[in-house]
């Protein structure tokens, strides 16, 4: 529940709070259940951590979120609110699954969510420092990005032009290949003429 509420920060109605926490269960079995998890809560500590005002709950102000503060800073990022000349800190926080290792339903469009707007962030530093010369910085948001969507191509090309600007042809050539072969061997595609023109010239198609 303290996850669940760690996602909603404006607060949500108790009823919605049971019924996407306990879908499987009546309206009163789920609502049991919430009243027992916020009879635990208030044990864990000298400080609740759940609000309840009215008949919405929310957690308690007094309990920071690490996971708020990485979104704030790529959802600023990708909406131009600001420029991080040093985000290689940023970079860790974005390469970050939320909540792995959880498969609750509740969670499925959360996670989608931060997956996407991570990618764009991931994306947005990467050309960053590309621009700024950083070129070990750029690649490792680059490769985070490919982690999220191996298919996308956007993070691939960054890549292949970081190798590049280094001067390490072999190293864009492959990582061109690669892209290739998975997009042939999963999709039936091809890259785009975008990338393709950027080792057009280095090696036979």
């Amino acid at each position: 529940m303290l996850a669940f509420l760690a996602l909603h920060r404006e607060g949500m109605d108790r009823r919605a709070v049971a019924e996407q926490l306990w879908p499987d269960c009546t309206p009163c079995r789920a609502a049991a259940n919430l009243r027992s998890a916020l009879c635990q809560g208030r044990r864990v500590g000298p400080v609740p951590p759940i609000d309840s005002l009215d008949h919405s709950l929310t957690l308690a102000t007094s309990f920071s979120v690490d996971f708020h503060d990485a979104w704030d800073a790529a959802y600023r990022l990708v909406s131009g609110e600001c420029k991080l000349p040093d985000g290689d800190g940023l970079v860790a926080d974005l390469s970050q699954v939320l909540l792995p290792g959880w498969d609750d339903e509740w969670l499925l469009l959360h996670r989608e969510r931060w997956d996407q707007l991570r990618l764009y962030a991931l994306e947005a530093l990467a050309q960053h420092f590309q621009t700024e010369g950083r070129h070990l910085s750029a690649l490792q948001a680059s490769l985070a990005a490919v982690s999220i969507d191996p298919f996308r191509e956007t993070p691939h090309r960054i890549a292949v032009e970081v190798h590049l600007a280094e001067g390490n042809v072999a190293s864009a050539v492959k990582r061109y290949q690669e892209y290739r072969r998975l997009l042939q061997a999963e999709l039936q595609v091809a890259p785009s003429p975008q990338l393709t023109r950027l080792v057009r010239d280095l090696t036979p198609m």
